[in-house]
């Protein structure tokens, strides 16, 4: 996933000529806490938060230019950055907004924490089977009911209850990613059995071929 496929395309923004007080009328009609300022060709010019507007009004300026923050101190990243590029630095910098640019530094949409939420939501609405469909395309040779097989051993020895290749299937038909993650105790867990799946279902190939 790239960071364009995140972000927010129909967002606001202001100008440098802006009067603070037009712009916190319409940051009050967004509800927008924190707003990037733009040239007319869609670039960069400074950045402003609701306590940049408070401050600049109770200390009299009038335009944008006079309170927003220059670009060198804005974190951008680029559309076609991998996506988790968006959520560390939003996260390490503590961002409200992060701007997204194109190969020409135009700004072309905005990820706030809310997209990132709405993704990892849906990330987590993904069907196990899914997960499954993939891992088998990415073995080759390894049938659909071989790693079913493998699943159900892996499954039985981790949690010390028989299920069948046949009962697994049906989890994991039923399950989404973000069931299979709580179910496990976590993305290291969860990952960890993928790979023990993929291990056993392996060794059993190479040992039936040998027969």
């Amino acid at each position: 996933m790239k960071a364009c496929q995140m972000m927010e395309k129909d967002f606001v923004y202001v100008s440098k000529d802006d009067t603070i007080v037009d712009v916190s009328i319409k940051m009050e009609e967004t509800k927008r806490f924190t707003l990037p300022i733009l040239d007319e060709s869609m670039k960069l010019e400074g950045w402003a938060t609701s306590l940049d507007i408070t401050k600049g009004l109770r200390e009299g300026k009038k335009t944008m230019s006079e309170i927003m923050h220059t670009i060198d101190e804005i974190k951008v990243v680029h559309k076609d950055a991998p996506a988790k590029n968006v959520v560390t630095d939003t996260s390490e910098f503590k961002l409200i907004n992060l701007p997204i640019i194109d190969d020409n530094e135009k700004v072309i949409g905005v990820v706030r924490p809310f997209d990132i939420i709405d993704t990892m939501s849906d990330l987590y609405d993904i069907k196990v089977y899914k997960i499954y469909e993939a891992m088998e395309s990415q073995l080759k040779g390894i049938t659909w009911d071989e790693l079913m097989e493998a699943s159900a051993k892996v499954s039985t020895r981790t949690t010390g209850v028989p299920i069948t290749a046949e009962q697994y299937e049906n989890n994991i038909r039923k399950s989404t990613f973000g069931d299979a993650i709580w179910a496990t105790g976590g993305l290291e867990s969860f990952f960890a059995g993928l790979i023990s799946v993929g291990e056993l279902v392996i060794a059993q190939k190479v040992g039936n071929a040998r027969k």
